[in-house]
């Protein structure tokens, strides 16, 4: 029974700050420090450094930044762009951290599919974002933008407090997170596309074809 809950939560330790890199990669880091420093939760040999006061405190300074960024209709697609390239990657390095200290390759897995996690929940946020974005008000950006940190500071929580419960809760998000991306970037497909007939980019004409030649006509041969 023991090793069945330490597996758990071990697994969800791992899918949890993957999933929520993908959201918010910096409350992420915040909520997982403060945590272990207050001691609420006893954190693996692989994530002990998050506790250190230079983390904590980048990781919050970083928080503040991307509270009022993420809020901005448009630079909060900018910032998403951006962060393509940081929150993949720091969810596979901290899903890798998570696993303790089991062998390389159980690390090299959890990294694995934790960057595919961190990159599925980063690719439904940051195409939300440019729909959401195309709406004039910016309170639905304001809401999206405070929907999704209480969610990721929330899903992390669970992710330590009840395993089983969160990990139920991923697999139902995975689910709709694979029905939804592609619609989400078809939407999104269509919405450049239109813009594009707006600005007047219409497809390049091909250069006109010279004219042909004309032969002159043989005399017909006498037989």
């Amino acid at each position: 029974m023991e090793t069945l809950q330490h597996i758990s939560q071990t697994l969800a330790l791992t899918m949890g700050v993957a999933w929520a890199s993908g959201i918010n990669l910096y409350a992420t880091l915040l909520t997982l420090g403060i945590l272990g420093t207050t001691g609420d939760i006893v954190l693996p040999p692989g994530l002990e450094v998050l506790t250190n006061p230079l983390v904590i405190g980048a990781a919050g300074l970083m928080y503040a930044v991307e509270f009022f960024a993420d809020k901005m209709p448009g630079v909060d697609t900018g910032w998403d762009v951006i962060h393509t390239f940081i929150r993949i990657p720091a969810g596979a390095v901290l899903a890798a951290g998570s696993i303790g200290e089991l062998t390389p390759a159980a690390a090299l897995a959890a990294a694995i599919v934790g960057g595919g996690l961190a990159a599925g929940t980063h690719a439904t946020k940051a195409g939300t974002r440019v729909l959401i974005n195309t709406s004039p008000e910016p309170f639905t950006n304001w809401a999206a933008s405070i929907t999704e940190d209480v969610a990721g500071i929330a899903g992390m929580w669970a992710a330590l407090h009840h395993p089983v419960l969160f990990l139920a809760l991923l697999l139902l998000f995975i689910i709709l997170m694979i029905w939804l991306i592609p619609r989400l970037w078809g939407a999104i497909g269509k919405l450049i596309a239109t813009l594009r007939r707006w600005l007047g980019a219409a497809p390049a004409e091909p250069p006109p074809s010279l004219p042909h030649e004309t032969l002159p006509l043989e005399p017909p041969k006498n037989s």
